[in-house]
């Protein structure tokens, strides 16, 4: 009777074992396909940063204007340092093992002060507390901001940003000068976090470069780009 109690014992170990290795592989798949949409070669956390998009040779002369960012927001669900991936129509997934090192509305807002600094469109841009007064203000909103894996061959990086800017002389916002939405949508090269980001600089490079351009044609009375462009669902 003992040798058959300590092979039942024995028997009832190796199973839970083998229960356990189970339902881990399980939940193992279950974060892989929430998350499944990027490939990556380990399960260890990464982490990445908005950079500087490259400023394009440019002959303007600085604008004699002194910009304010007033605000910089991101909507949620994409507020979040984790990365957010469209997996169908109506869901998305955050991802776990990938995601900014900041908030991303942090990590957003020192290229675009300096690519609006460096545009010739304002003499200076300064943030919240500075002591140098602005005369325009501009708020900033982020209203997408996820990788597109609806058609795992065919993934994109999206960004939808909206500029305000406003005449400022007294600090104070008054008339608007220029309201305009920007839509990118970036192909990426391989289903991975940092083809994602990579993908969203780009994003943010063009849509900089457009944000520039519309002011300047903005504040001698030309046109603007059309509001909606590289639109996507």
């Amino acid at each position: 009777m003992i040798i058959y109690f300590n092979n039942t014992m024995k028997t009832s170990h190796f199973l839970l074992r083998r229960a356990a290795r189970i339902v881990a592989a399980l939940l193992l798949a279950g974060v892989c396909g929430l998350t499944g949409c990027l490939s990556r070669p380990a399960l260890t956390r990464q982490t990445f940063t908005f950079d500087a998009p490259p400023m394009s040779a440019t002959n303007a002369v600085a604008g004699g204007r002194v910009l304010g960012i007033r605000s910089l927001q991101i909507a949620a669900p994409f507020d979040s340092r984790a990365f957010v991936y469209r997996n169908g129509e109506f869901s998305y997934a955050r991802d776990p093992y990938a995601g900014f090192l900041e908030p991303p509305a942090g990590e957003l807002l020192a290229p675009v002060r300096g690519w609006l600094c460096d545009s010739g469109s304002f003499s200076a841009v300064t943030e919240a507390g500075s002591a140098l007064k602005p005369d325009a203000l501009v708020e900033i909103s982020v209203s997408r901001l996820f990788g597109d894996f609806r058609q795992p061959e065919h993934p994109a990086a999206v960004l939808t940003m909206q500029f305000v800017f406003f005449d400022a002389p007294n600090g104070v916002p008054g008339r608007v000068i220029l309201q305009q939405d920007y839509s990118r949508r970036i192909p990426l090269d391989a289903p991975t976090a940092a083809a994602l980001m990579d993908g969203w600089n780009q994003a943010l490079a063009e849509i900089l470069a457009a944000v520039s351009m519309d002011f300047r044609r903005a504040e001698t009375g030309g046109p603007t780009q059309p509001k909606s462009f590289h639109s996507q669902n």
